[in-house]
């Protein structure tokens, strides 16, 4: 049975109000209809304490879970179908079992059972234990109330046969209540376990999509920055270009002052440029920032993280890749964004390179406490010799789309770059049906400072 992690049907919800028969909904009907043929059925997988006439089966745990966990529907209105369920069910069996069948006699003993299912209902109903969520309280309401039905039925079916209530049968009934009510308690555990299960996967799933979000962002993060300060670079060297053009004896000959003029706009141009840009970059900062998520993380979890987002990858471009992670060293937690920039970059160009079937290796290995080197192999067709000398290059690209349209080919300069800029490098090397990407990193680079 499934639960909806975003909307517990175990817990309190008191917004939902239960429904009455005219308003069942086709689904609430057959979860009726299946309760009337189950209860009857799990009934019949039961022993006789009380000299073969008080029977305790399966078929009340049943019952009370079916109370706990339909609450849009009556518990009255259930207790009233699955107990008449269960009469009909019962002195049915009688009349194919026994060879000298007698309907009155039958009805006498059975009826009790009606009202016992009626009378379960009704108190459940009458002390909303359905408003309760700790185990304990539920099952405190589910002794009491087996205990008041069963006692009923007791009675019931003592008077047809003419006897009394004695106090050991009264103990036998408190003794089968605790056990059939925390048996339901334990299944009910079960399930909120497997809920809870369910919400955790549902998070980590969320916050693996997130971090990836975050690491793209960073990204571009990282791309605007370098662009404000190319912007910067370029508006002072064009107000240098005006001013010099200015200090030019215009008897040269040359448009001197409109050429300054020129000068001076595309300053100003570049100037807005850099402007909406900041803005942009300050806004990318504040979303990265902001976000309630650790900013470092254990080397085993990226790892996971990268697989998990590049198996999704590599099943939306219908290939069958397997990925596995070797982590050796003892390692420090890692700046999420920046480990997750460069690894999975790669791991998404091995994804792309390998044709149709293949598999991705990633290691990250702490040679010494000073440098981590991060590989990336795959068994692709490699990266062709003529191609080497280029292959981080701006721009430069191998890889078409369907349409003819090229890659932008920043990936790899992106990464040659940035490890660049931290004091580390990118190496490519290649073996027969093995590509290596190799990133060579200063841990004080990647470490949350002291």
């Amino acid at each position: 049975m499934f639960i909806n992690p975003k909307r517990s049907t175990l817990g309190i919800n008191r917004g939902v109000s239960e429904l009455k028969p005219d308003q069942l909904q086709d689904k609430d009907v057959w979860i009726v209809i299946a309760l009337m043929i189950i209860v009857p059925i799990a009934g019949e997988l039961n022993f006789h304490p009380f000299d073969n006439i008080f029977r305790v089966s399966f078929g009340t745990p049943i019952f009370f879970f079916s109370l706990l966990y339909f609450r849009k529907i009556s518990p009255f209105f259930l207790g009233l179908f699955v107990g008449a369920a269960v009469f009909i069910f019962r002195v049915g069996l009688d009349w194919v079992v026994l060879a000298d069948f007698s309907l009155d006699s039958s009805f006498s003993i059975r009826y009790p059972t009606f009202f016992y299912y009626l009378m379960y209902a009704f108190l459940f109903y009458l002390l909303r234990v359905n408003r309760f969520q700790h185990p304990l309280l539920i099952g405190f309401f589910g002794i009491t109330i087996e205990i008041a039905s069963s006692l009923l039925e007791l009675i019931l079916q003592l008077i047809g046969i003419g006897s009394e209530l004695t106090v050991g049968e009264l103990n036998k009934i408190i003794i089968i209540a605790i056990f059939r009510s925390f048996f339901v308690l334990a299944f009910i555990n079960m399930m909120k376990l497997y809920e809870l299960r369910l919400k955790e996967s549902q998070t980590r799933r969320e916050n693996e999509n997130m971090l990836m979000h975050l690491s793209n962002l960073y990204v571009e993060s990282v791309y605007l920055k370098k662009t404000l300060q190319n912007a910067e670079t370029i508006t002072k060297e064009s107000y240098h270009l005006y001013r010099n053009m200015n200090q030019v004896n215009p008897d040269q000959g040359y448009p001197i002052e409109e050429w300054g003029k020129r000068a001076l706009r595309i300053a100003g141009e570049v100037h807005e440029i850099k402007k909406d840009n900041q803005r942009i970059f300050a806004g990318l900062s504040k979303l990265i920032s902001s976000e309630s998520l650790p900013e470092y993380m254990n080397v085993n979890e990226l790892a996971l993280i990268i697989i998990r987002s590049n198996q999704k990858y590599a099943a939306l471009l219908g290939k069958k890749i397997e990925f596995d992670s070797k982590i050796n060293g003892k390692h420090s937690n890692y700046h999420i964004y920046l480990m997750l920039s460069f690894i999975n970059n790669l791991v998404a160009n091995a994804v792309e390179a390998i044709e149709n079937i293949g598999t991705i290796m990633i290691s990250i290995d702490k040679a010494d406490d000073d440098w981590i080197e991060c590989k990336v192999s795959d068994n692709g067709p490699g990266v062709p010799s003529k191609y080497t000398e280029l292959i981080f290059k701006p721009g430069f690209t191998s890889k078409y789309r369907g349409d003819g349209t090229p890659s932008t080919g920043i990936g790899l300069s992106y990464i040659k770059e940035m490890a660049e800029e931290l004091g580390g490098e990118v190496t490519l090397s290649q073996k027969e049906h093995e590509c290596i990407f190799m990133i060579r990193l200063p841990v004080r680079s990647l470490v949350e400072k002291g």
